[in-house]
């Protein structure tokens, strides 16, 4: 069976932003098909919005079915792997993955992030459901923590990536490619 691979957009993203046009190329051009879906109200994500979202274009999964996430899309994930809990996907991929948030633009950006701060995900459900979770952080994200790294490792028992000055991994960080996760999906 063909590999199906997801891929999350962030707050405020596209999938014509960032690195995903460039990831969503490098992949089809591997025969997978790949979904790269506009997320909804992606500049005031919502979890009831967007984990049901995930959930209707997904449909039914198995173990040729990836995730990768990009920030609130990592969230977002998670989140939606919770409600399929005992299924098992193939593997995730998060870029730039968090349960922590720094340095917000304004009070209007700490309350959108508040309730996905504050309600708590299920991580032994989320980690049910593959043994195969690899997380790239950059040690100069200026909304993440670099301490999230061990509550990925702990809890989702992820293998973390941590590279040098990518920021957020956006574009407006200079990243518009990242061949490190091409050959992750096998």
């Amino acid at each position: 069976m063909k590999k199906r691979i997801f891929i999350i957009h962030r707050w405020d993203g596209t999938p014509d932003k960032d690195w995903l046009p460039w990831v969503n190329g490098e992949l089809e051009k591997k025969g997978y098909e790949v979904s790269v879906p506009e997320m909804p109200n992606a500049e005031e994500p919502k979890i009831e919005e967007w984990v049901p979202f995930l959930s209707n274009l997904v449909g039914e999964v198995d173990e040729d079915t990836f995730f990768i996430g990009h920030s609130i899309g990592c969230q977002t994930t998670m989140r939606y792997l919770e409600t399929i809990y005992p299924a098992k996907i193939g593997g995730i991929i998060f870029v730039a993955p968090w349960f922590n948030l720094m340095n917000f633009e304004d009070e209007e950006s700490k309350a959108i992030a508040k309730p996905w701060l504050e309600t708590p995900i299920d991580l032994e459900k989320v980690k049910s459901a593959t043994d195969n979770i690899t997380v790239f952080m950059s040690d100069n994200d200026p909304f993440v923590p670099l301490s999230d790294k061990e509550i990925f490792e702990s809890k989702l028992n992820a293998k973390v990536i941590v590279v040098s000055n990518k920021g957020h991994f956006t574009q407006d960080d200079g990243i518009k490619e990242l061949p490190e996760i091409l050959n992750l999906i096998k």
